[in-house]
């Protein structure tokens, strides 16, 4: 049983490593590239950290300070080293170091983007379920075309659109913001994940809790009705294609109710598709909240790179960038080991 065990384990591992590895190469190339595509652009960063009535000679000391009179190569060299030492360089606009602003700011916006993706998830496997069960009938043509409905919806248009209808006309949620500030000061929050609502119910802060969760519903809904719409299509699409298999055939041949083999035999064939759209959706989700941001004036990583491309801050856009494609890796990765654990024939690959 130790050498079957060790046996299924290798090639786990051997997975693990090399999928890890195209991730840091992948990583590498969005530094480089997000470096040179920055510097391209015509921009004047040490007038920017200077101010606009800084001398030449002031500029040219700035320049200095901040490297930037070096050649590009050995400004990348010294930009990938500093990452890989935690240093992304300084914020020509906040005159502080990128790393920090990015780790205070990132809070937010992650709450934003697994509120959006739970939501997602607990609309579109259920809708795709549900379609796939009246294959033909009412509920899937009402599941396909509400699918494609919320995935045509533009996302600055449906979050106008819940503005004006629910928080405006109905006055049910806030507006926009993440918190109400006198909430926050009579109920502050005790810092557990570094995520607020989270940490709000873990230490049974009901009032912060209840107030964060009003201003995140609505940019959550809008970060979700893409996902749902995306996942309720490929469950439907999965399940469809499962119920075709032999095993699934004998099951239902035996007598086991619909629902069974749906929820418990077909779905289980679908969880690799589904798990592999997730990461990518997640992705998406994460770029996409930077629009919603700006809409509900939701303090993130989104109103952070937009002033940072406005004042042409290079270490802010590329540490922005830099951050956002970590994310996505680490989801990626986390996606592709959990399929190798559901389908050990995806580690021999």
């Amino acid at each position: 049983m130790k050498r079957a065990r060790t046996g299924r384990g290798l090639p786990m591992i051997r997975y693990a490593a090399r999928r890890s590895v195209l991730s840091a190469l992948v990583a590498f190339g969005v530094v480089v590239l997000t470096y040179l595509i920055a510097r391209v652009v015509p921009s004047d960063p040490a007038g920017v950290w200077a101010g606009p009535r800084a001398s030449a000679v002031e500029r040219a000391r700035v320049r200095a300070e901040l490297g930037l009179d070096r050649p590009v190569a050995e400004q990348i060299v010294s930009y990938v080293t500093g990452v890989s030492r935690g240093d992304w360089g300084l914020s020509v606009l906040t005159h502080r170091p990128v790393l920090s602003d990015l780790l205070t700011r990132l809070p937010n916006t992650l709450q934003l983007v697994l509120g959006g993706m739970v939501i997602g998830l607990a609309v579109g496997i259920p809708a795709g379920l549900f379609a796939a069960r009246w294959h033909g009938g009412t509920v899937d043509r009402l599941v396909r075309s509400g699918a494609l409905l919320s995935a045509a919806i533009p996302t600055f248009w449906l979050a106008l659109l819940l503005q004006t209808l629910i928080a405006s006309r109905l006055d049910l949620l806030p507006i926009a913001g993440s918190y109400d500030r006198a909430v926050m000061v009579a109920h502050p929050v005790t810092t557990v994940t570094g995520l607020p609502l989270l940490d709000a119910v873990l230490t049974g802060n009901g009032a912060a809790a209840t107030d964060l969760f009003d201003h995140l519903l609505l940019p959550a809904l809008v970060v979700a009705s893409y996902p749902a719409a995306v996942l309720a299509r490929m469950v439907r699409a999965s399940i469809l294609d499962a119920v075709g298999e032999p095993h699934i055939q004998m099951v239902r041949a035996l007598g086991f109710p619909e629902r069974v083999v749906l929820g418990r035999f077909a779905l289980r064939l679908a969880w690799n598709p589904v798990l592999q759209l997730t990461a990518l959706i997640f992705g998406y989700s994460l770029v996409n909240t930077f629009l919603v941001e700006a809409v509900f004036d939701y303090p993130g990583l989104g109103r952070y790179a937009a002033d940072a491309v406005k004042s042409l801050d290079v270490p802010a856009v590329v540490g922005v960038t830099l951050l956002v494609a970590l994310l996505y890796l680490a989801a990626n990765l986390a996606v592709d080991l959990a399929q190798a654990a559901l389908d050990p024939r995806v580690a021999l690959r």
